[in-house]
């Protein structure tokens, strides 16, 4: 039987765990994650990724 991931915030947080979480989803290294997000938040106006980092953070269930 083969068991499927989910998606977490992660516990391992910064700010609200949302970079660390997709971190574990896609087996990367979080801050790897943090600074990649960060990079394509000011190349976007930051505006979006801020908007982006916030439904995630309503969206993903903490892993408690």
């Amino acid at each position: 039987m083969e068991m499927t991931k989910r998606l977490f915030r992660s516990s391992d947080k910064v700010i609200g765990g949302v970079c660390a979480g997709l971190a574990d989803y896609f087996d990367l290294d979080p801050t790897l994650v943090r600074a990649g997000y960060l990079i394509l938040s000011i190349l976007s106006v930051a505006f979006p990724g801020i908007l982006v980092y916030l439904i995630l953070w309503i969206i993903m269930p903490d892993r408690s």
